[in-house]
């Protein structure tokens, strides 16, 4: 019994000794399952963790792309304000320079217009007394009229214009008529009276118009083409030329006795042939000009240079022109154009052709009428009123 209450004890210590041990290895094991799921938690909940974490920085990645780009737009943008700015500044600069130069030229002109109109008013006041001292000029020459023991040289003068009239309108004499006007205006200028001016004036308008006339001589010309009327009758005429027969025998007659027998054959030949002929020419057939086609035909060409020459003596240039060019037509249809006379007389033609022989006399002389209204008024006043009037 002892022995039994011995070993109660011990298996008393026993059984708690593998009680303690079961609920040590179950709270162990509780503590390991407790542990595991705790694991579990806190990986699972390390992992949404890291995913709340990259999802934050890629979103603060982004916001900090989009920071940089709209600041680098807003410094763009800046950029650009700042470049319109300073265009439009220079744009302004510019107009307000152009406005200042603008105001300028006006003032200058503005300046410029007062300037002339002080010049103008300047000038009025000088035209007025100029012609407040001309007509007092012209009324002293009016009352001094009539009474200059002189006057004859402007009687003189106008005989002399009347004579230069007829020389240029009877004659066609430009020279001779240019002479007599330099002549009256002598007479009018020895007067010494200033009162004539005008009337010399026109004088001077005459000769200058006379003398711009043209200079070819019309009696230069009328002899140049009696000079070729004269060469008519030497100048060749194309006509036809009997060519030369390349198969003829010769027919000149030995003077040997030893072709007696040749020459009596020549001989013979040439009694026959003189009687009939027959032969053939080989070229164009022209026909024969007869005596009457070529008397004709250099009594035209005279006849038309007689009418150029009539009408260089004239001044019809018209007639002149086409005088000439029809004779040329002549030279160059009916003459040999090979001969060097025949070539000759065209280059002649030609040039006289080339030859302006107009000439537009005028039909009145300007200085005419006022040498006569002086004369009038002073001359025959003069010899009307005797010698009371000197």
């Amino acid at each position: 019994m002892a022995n039994n209450n011995e070993n109660s004890p011990q298996k008393e210590e026993l059984v708690k000794v593998e009680a303690e041990k079961e609920v040590i290895e179950s709270s162990a094991t509780q503590s390991e399952s407790t542990e595991s799921g705790a694991k579990q938690k806190k990986s699972s909940g390390n992992g949404l963790l890291w995913f709340v974490v990259i999802i934050l920085f890629l979103a603060v990645l982004g916001l900090a792309g989009a920071g940089y780009w709209y600041y680098m737009q807003q410094q763009s943008a800046s950029a650009d304000s700042a470049n319109t700015q300073q265009s439009n500044a220079t744009k302004l600069n510019r107009i307000e320079q152009e406005r200042s130069d603008i105001l300028a030229s006006l003032e200058e002109v503005s300046r410029t217009n007062q300037a002339l109109q002080s010049t103008v008013t300047d000038l009025k006041a000088q035209n007025e007394k100029l012609s407040l001292q001309a007509e007092s000029t012209l009324q002293q020459l009016n009352n001094m009229e009539g009474r200059r023991p002189a006057d004859w040289l402007i009687a003189e003068a106008d005989y002399l214009v009347r004579m230069a009239g007829r020389k240029l309108w009877l004659e066609s004499d430009v020279r001779t008529a240019i002479l007599l006007l330099v002549n009256a205006d002598k007479r009018l200028k020895s007067l010494a009276d200033p009162s004539v001016l005008p009337v010399r004036a026109s004088l001077a308008e005459d000769i200058q118009t006379l003398q711009q006339l043209n200079p070819v001589s019309q009696s230069s010309v009328a002899l140049a083409l009696t000079g070729m009327i004269a060469q008519i009758d030497k100048l060749p005429l194309d006509t036809f030329e009997k060519p030369e027969d390349a198969n003829a025998e010769d027919t000149t007659l030995s003077e040997s006795a030893d072709d007696w027998q040749e020459n009596l054959a020549k001989v013979w030949r040439s009694l026959v042939n003189d009687f009939l002929t027959v032969k053939t020419i080989e070229g164009p057939v022209e026909p024969v000009l007869s005596l009457e086609a070529q008397y004709l035909a250099k009594e035209q060409l005279r006849l038309q240079l007689m009418h150029a020459q009539t009408a260089a003596l004239q001044g019809d240039a018209g007639l002149y022109s086409q005088s000439l060019q029809y004779a040329q037509t002549l030279l160059i249809e009916k003459f040999d154009t090979e001969k060097s006379q025949v070539t000759g007389f065209v280059d002649a033609l030609q040039n006289l052709i080339a030859t302006d022989v107009s000439r537009p006399i005028p039909t009145e002389l300007a200085s005419q009428k006022p040498l006569e209204r002086l004369l009038d008024s002073r001359v025959k006043q003069v010899f009307g009123q005797g010698a009371s009037a000197l």
